[in-house]
């Protein structure tokens, strides 16, 4: 079993809130999380069981009635249980009650009639990072806001890091040994999601086209989004569009980056950028391998920069720091890839490189974001396939991006 590096927060989590959710991708670890933290004491309910489910949907009050303490799997194929359980939670306040698990964001389901806000700490749990297959948990997020120069553990570079790339981080694909049965289990992976949780989640008068869609995505994936573009390949209007965008944010597929602003500069792009939140799936969609890669580098660019935002997001469901993501363009075409501001305002940015070489024209788009942010700007980083950390200004650097997972 691979550690995860999100179980103390959890744990910590349970000490003194009454209800915690582990939320993110089906097959990304949950639930092996979810009883591992839970004593065998503690019942175990999983709403996949055909049974249950009926039991949660037909009686939500009765289901939770005399549950002391509960594992509640998969909470979002029977979102009436969540009022059911702030009302138990409210009658007794006692901290680790319910741990629920679930594979969408259940503040984007229309079922859901109240929240249990105040009362429930959610938790992401992607599929695995980098650092977590290592077992070298990642202090990269930390490191860069403290100002200090990035490490390089585990390197990992060239083919070695392609093959690290394309492969994603579902434990179940990272299982198999060729590429054609890794790839096979994403497109089965896809095709599930596609075909029931779909329907859990959102009411779709167009159910045969969710995977027409997500095919399209996949080729846009890095790009800004333009929902009218996106949409009109398969006749479908913005607004439809956007709905259904919002349904494949909801299962954790893909995840719109919303643009960094600032009121000092008024020529900037406000459109979001689109990310898939997984590599291995990507890369799967875009039917790019390590032998496509050899005859074709400029096919593994978009998978990169999906696989750095990825690996991001990892670590930040563990560091010190609490940040937001986003990404920086203005009309000049400046740009940053990743943007991360912590809570005190302070702004760390990653540029993302195929390449072997950095040049200072790399950082044009770091230095403009550090203009606009002053003294806030803590760090710049171009993440490049090298093992050397390479210096070009106090505060910017080229930096292998093994340094992701570099203790």
């Amino acid at each position: 079993m691979y550690p995860r590096f999100a179980k103390s927060r959890i744990e910590e989590a349970l000490s003194d809130t009454r209800v915690v959710l582990i939320s993110g991708p089906r097959q990304s670890g949950k639930t092996t999380l979810a009883t591992d933290i839970a004593s065998n004491k503690t019942p175990f309910l999983t709403l996949d069981d055909a049974t249950v489910l009926r039991s949660a949907i037909d009686d939500p009050v009765g289901f939770v009635r005399g549950l002391d303490r509960a594992v509640i799997d998969e909470i979002q194929r029977a979102p009436e249980l969540l009022l059911a359980i702030k009302n138990a939670v409210d009658d007794d306040k006692t901290a680790g009650r319910f741990l629920l698990t679930g594979s969408a964001n259940l503040f984007t389901i229309p079922k859901v009639a109240d929240s249990l806000a105040g009362r429930m700490q959610v938790i992401r749990l992607l599929p695995l990072s980098q650092a977590e297959i290592l077992g070298a948990k990642s202090r990269f997020i930390d490191r860069a806001f403290a100002a200090e120069k990035p490490l390089t553990d585990h390197m990992i570079v060239g083919d070695d890091l392609v093959e690290t790339i394309l492969s994603g981080g579902y434990p179940e694909a990272l299982g198999r040994k060729t590429w054609r049965r890794k790839q096979d289990w994403h497109h089965g992976y896809l095709d599930a999601i596609v075909q029931r949780d779909v329907r859990d989640v959102a009411q779709i008068e167009q159910l045969s086209i969710m995977p027409k869609l997500l095919a399209v995505l996949a080729e846009h994936s890095g790009q800004l989004v333009n929902y009218t573009g996106v949409g009109a390949a398969l006749g479908l209007n913005h607004v439809t569009t956007r709905k259904y965008l919002h349904v494949f944010e909801s299962l954790y597929l893909v995840q719109t980056l919303q643009p960094w602003f600032t009121n000092r500069l008024k020529r900037m792009i406000k459109s979001p950028k689109l990310h898939f939140l997984d590599a291995g799936l990507l890369a799967a969609m875009r039917n790019v391998n390590p032998d496509v890669v050899a005859k074709d580098k400029t096919s593994l660019g978009p998978i990169l920069e999906t696989f750095v935002y990825s690996e991001l997001r990892k670590i930040a469901s563990w560091s010190e720091q609490r940040c937001s993501f986003s990404h920086f363009r203005d009309k000049d075409k400046n740009e940053v890839d990743v943007v991360l501001e912590n809570r005190r305002g302070e702004i760390v940015g990653v540029e993302v490189k195929a390449s072997a070489t950095v040049s200072a024209g790399d950082f044009s788009g770091i230095r403009k974001l550090a203009e606009l942010c002053g003294k806030k700007f803590i760090q710049g980083l171009v993440l490049y396939d090298h093992d050397q950390v390479v210096p070009f200004a106090d505060n910017m650097f080229a930096a292998p991006i093994s340094s992701l997972w570099s203790a």
